[in-house]
């Protein structure tokens, strides 16, 4: 599977969705004409996650999810953060790769649009940034944090909006978890504030992750 036929197939999804919010996103997606960069592949940790994402999709999100797991070894992924972050077991189960944008294999300067995988058991703590967010769960059900709304369980297929500056972050169970994100606004480079601190989560969890 090509990089190319995972964009195409991440767009036909986004165009299974309505509303307002993903159409300013949308009015941002480069042209088919876009000029492409070489991008190097680059493995990480996390992707000996990859064999347990099918069963975790849903009929919307499994062609996509079948299409990035071909690709996966062709794909740039990287980390925001580093061991003093939170931790090197955080880093072991946590990795983007982004299709498009200032460092994706289609060049944007007005959207990011990209793929994030979480292990399983992983806390990725509360974080906010000035880009304005869109994020599809495409396989694994984990736990959201969003605003003030408290944690909330995301089923695959759901359409989840971070307005700009907005505290989020996620918990994984024993499910992996695959999403497809949009950034648009603010700098699409830029390093997440960490709100949360690193502890025990508050269901028991381990407390070397966060």
């Amino acid at each position: 599977m090509s990089v190319d036929g995972v964009i195409e197939t991440a767009r036909a999804l986004l165009g299974r969705f309505d509303g307002p919010e993903l159409a300013a996103f949308m009015a941002g997606w480069p042209s088919r004409d876009t000029g492409r960069r070489l991008i190097e592949p680059r493995p990480l940790p996390v992707l000996r996650w990859l064999d347990r994402l099918a069963p975790g999709a849903v009929d919307e999100t499994r062609p996509l999810v079948g299409d990035l797991v071909a690709a996966a070894a062709d794909l740039a992924w990287g980390q925001t953060y580093a061991a003093g972050d939170f931790g090197e077991r955080f880093l072991e189960r946590y990795g983007w790769s982004e299709l498009i944008g200032l460092r994706g294999p289609i060049a944007s300067d007005r959207l990011a649009c990209g793929v994030l995988l979480l292990g399983p058991d992983l806390e990725y703590p509360a974080h906010s940034h000035a880009a304005e967010e869109i994020y599809i769960p495409l396989a694994g059900t984990a736990r959201w944090l969003r605003g003030g709304e408290g944690w909330r369980p995301r089923r695959p297929g759901e359409l989840i909006h971070h307005p700009s500056g907005i505290a989020h972050a996620m918990r994984t169970d024993e499910q992996p978890l695959l999403a497809l994100y949009l950034w648009r606004g603010g700098d699409l480079a830029q390093k997440s504030t960490i709100l949360g601190v690193a502890g025990r989560r508050s269901d028991g969890g381990d407390d070397d992750h966060a």
